[in-house]
């Protein structure tokens, strides 16, 4: 029987694990294996249940207008599972020139597109108010070559809305430099924006008035947010997922050290502490970094752009308290914090706010805040107490909290945000030309073409399908051996 062997056991192997395994029950003559090297699967989708309380440890949503989630959660049986966002506090603050200044509304992506709200607003200086409306006369660029996200707004829009709202926004998804960012491999839709209208706050303005009307939910559906989640946090996902597998087709514990390739097509796959396994296709789903170690003796060229794709080191840190010791209101779904302001957390959270059932009780608020991205890197290998301590100063500064914490938990996420760096279009093509000079090798997940949940299940699955198709039409090799 010919066997596939899927390397990383995150949101992205494991959606190409589920492929295989439909495709084996219904008569496919396919094997598969999945191999993670942590003890348990889900790569950065970890929640965690600590004292009644529904603890994120990566991200805590997917995005509704990108359909891969919702479709999976269809296939598993969890669609009724799915949960908004509480509208009611959709609201994000900016902690700049030393206060919390909420973003106004209208703001799409980067751009305001309503007047009254944007103009009364204190985020912005006058001065910064009218660069950004500088974008409607402002010549498109000419060339196509790449450039920086950085670059991109301060042309368009003024070096203030990149310092005060671009790179908050960005760093707090991406946890990216924008600097650094490419705009082509990042944020594509501004440059057909900036080509198609000449305009980022004309394109904006064409999209809100072409923007279907919200939809009441269909009867037994949940309404549609932008930001969704499951109602036991996103594990929900990757535990019934993982429960749907063939248990005997799961490795976890144990490392890839190498691939390499026989005379006859096939692939070993060494793993440390295990017994090589053959296999007609290997599906590479571990980070960049890591996957340039697996391939650098099957093609050192590949291994090298794999390296040249940069991760960023990061923290998550949760925190509980007593509703009764907050004094200040935190309805809101939290703040972001400009680099320019030199403060020593990203951004924060408000998760018992923006979402229901993460609390033991109404009594009780959760929040947390992001420690690290593409910079103060430094700060995540602070140990557990240090890290609580700077954290804990950090939200007395900007919010006025005071409290002590009920329960903590922290998470560190070491080269775990993949960037986009200028050229990275280039470097994914460079890695997608090689794997033709070795057939059979899939390399896909957050580190090439989208971090999020949903780009990630989408590229899982379309490289298990790729490779069922590769083994149906290749028959000259004989079955694969190994466990």
């Amino acid at each position: 029987m010919k066997k596939v062997v899927i390397i990383g056991g995150g949101i992205t192997g494991l959606a190409a694990a589920y492929v295989l395994q439909k495709a084996k029950e219904s008569g496919e003559q396919i094997d598969y294996l999945l191999i993670e090297k942590d003890n348990r699967l889900g790569g950065k989708i970890l929640t965690e249940k600590i004292e009644g309380y529904t603890v994120e440890g990566g991200p805590d949503c997917f995005l509704s207008e990108k359909p891969w989630v919702g479709e999976m959660a269809r296939k598993i049986g969890i669609e009724d599972r799915i949960m908004g966002s509480n509208e009611a506090s959709k609201r994000t603050f900016v902690y700049a020139d030393g206060r919390l200044n909420k973003l106004p509304d209208g703001l799409m992506g980067l751009v305001p597109t309503k007047l009254i709200p944007f103009a009364l607003s204190s985020l912005i200086s006058w001065p910064g108010k009218i660069r950004m409306a500088f974008d409607l006369v402002i010549p498109q660029k000419k060339e196509d070559s790449d450039e920086t996200l950085g670059s991109f707004v301060t042309r368009r829009l003024g070096k203030e809305a990149l310092d005060k709202i671009a790179e908050p926004l960005i760093g707090g998804i991406h946890a990216g430099d924008p600097d650094q960012m490419s705009l082509k491999a990042s944020f594509p839709r501004f440059i057909q924006m900036e080509q198609k209208y000449g305009s980022l706050i004309k394109a904006m303005l064409v999209a809100r008035k072409n923007a279907p009307k919200p939809r009441p939910a269909e009867p037994g559906k949940v309404q549609k947010t932008f930001f969704m989640t499951f109602i036991g946090g996103m594990s929900d996902l990757t535990e019934t997922i993982t429960s749907s597998l063939d248990k005997s087709k799961i490795m976890t514990g144990k490392s890839v050290s190498k691939v390499e390739k026989k005379k006859d097509g096939r692939y070993v796959v060494h793993i440390s502490g295990a017994e090589p396994i053959e296999a007609e296709a290997v599906i590479l789903t571990a980070p960049a970094n890591e996957a340039a170690e697996i391939v650098k003796d099957l093609d050192k060229t590949m291994a090298d752009n794999l390296a040249g794709i940069p991760q960023a080191t990061s923290a998550t840190v949760n925190l509980a308290f007593k509703r009764s010791d907050i004094h200040k209101p935190i309805d809101a779904f939290g703040f972001i914090v400009p680099i320019s302001e030199k403060r020593k957390i990203k951004a924060a959270t408000y998760s018992s706010t923006k979402w229901n059932y993460r609390t033991p009780g109404d009594d009780y608020v959760l929040l947390r805040a992001f420690v690290g991205g593409a910079t103060n890197q430094e700060l995540v290998f602070l140990d557990d107490k240090e890290m609580l301590k700077m954290v804990l100063g950090e939200l007395r500064d900007i919010i006025g909290l005071t409290a002590e914490p009920v329960m903590q938990k922290i998470y560190r996420w070491v080269k775990g945000m993949p960037q986009y760096t200028v050229g990275h279009l280039q470097r994914v093509e460079t890695i997608e030309a090689r794997t033709t000079a070795v057939p059979g090798i899939y390399v896909v997940g957050g580190s090439y073409k989208g971090v999020g949940v949903g780009d990630c299940i989408n590229v899982g699955s379309q490289a298990a399908e790729k490779a069922l198709e590769q083994i149906k039409s290749s028959s000259q090799w004989p079955a694969a051996s190994g466990q």
